[in-house]
């Protein structure tokens, strides 16, 4: 859904414009200019303006910038899930790109996060006050990219997403379909956000700072609702006809177990389209062919 207040001399680039980047870019568009970001420009949504560059790369991002951006938008996935891939797209990456923009103010600098920055496996609750420490390299990673955003000279604002999952991610609805999905009770609590409400949580928080709203430095996107994943499998279950487990089925996923409170967000005016995984399951369940 595209924002309806247009500042046609806002200029907003989204840096990794894939599939996360590419929604929260279109949802964007009424926002002002919006700019995506990637290795091949050309893969940007229709109604984006492209910008090749690697910003793993930094010499590929010499020229390419626009001036004057107002928001910017960092939303890279690694290219390799090590260490390294890791530690490039969180983190130097970002810096590559604080130093293309140089000393020219934004308005407002998002770095999209993760919850797997909270190594809680207690079923606690947690929200933006909670000790963030990962034990993972990859949370590690990301912590520290985080850290470089909030350091940097401009406005920043990190959110950290839980599972995104959609139309467009269907592999956890697809392996219960299949059986391949068969968690033990009690298992692990579990915390999602709908891929629509990922971006239109990043949009909406862009156009507040547009329009000169404070916002926190730090929100947790999750939806309303954590819940424990042998809960979300049997509810699946009854919706539709599911193969019966596998031999070796899945039991779950490495995230721990935690509950994620997302008052902060809700507090800042945001309303879910899919307030819990009920909603979007449903939906997508609706939508098989």
């Amino acid at each position: 859904m595209a924002m309806t207040d247009r500042n046609p001399s806002a200029r907003i680039l989204v840096a990794g414009c894939g599939k996360l980047g590419g929604d929260i870019a279109l949802a964007l568009t009424g926002a002002g200019q919006v700019y995506g970001l990637r290795r091949n420009p050309d893969k940007v949504p229709a109604g984006i303006t492209g910008i090749g560059a690697d910003l793993t790369r930094p010499e590929t991002l010499q020229g390419k910038l626009p001036d004057n951006l107002d928001i910017v938008i960092y939303c890279l996935t690694p290219s390799s899930y090590d260490g390294e891939g890791y530690h490039n797209a969180y983190v130097a990456g970002l810096q590559n790109l604080l130093d293309a923009i140089g000393n020219n103010p934004l308005t407002r600098l998002f770095f999209i996060s993760s919850t797997s920055v909270y190594a809680q496996d207690d079923d606690s609750w947690v929200d933006e006050t909670s000790p963030a420490e990962p034990d993972r390299f990859t949370g590690q990673h990301i912590l520290q990219g985080e850290q470089t955003a909030l350091n940097s000279i401009h406005p920043a604002t990190v959110v950290r997403f839980s599972g995104i999952y959609g139309p467009t991610r269907q592999r956890f609805l697809e392996e219960v379909l299949e059986g391949r999905m068969n968690p033990q009770p009690p298992a692990p609590f579990s915390n999602r956000i709908h891929e629509q409400d990922a971006a239109g949580a990043i949009a909406y928080l862009g156009q507040q700072a547009l329009q000169g709203q404070e916002l926190e430095n730090l929100y947790i996107g999750s939806d309303c609702e954590p819940v424990r994943l042998d809960e979300v499998v049997n509810w699946v279950r009854q919706q539709v006809p599911c193969k019966d487990p596998v031999e070796g089925a899945r039991k779950g996923g490495r995230a721990g177990s935690k509950r994620c409170n997302n008052q902060r967000l809700l507090a800042s005016g945001f309303e879910f389209r899919y307030p819990d995984y009920k909603a979007g399951y449903r939906e997508m369940i609706n939508n098989l062919s």
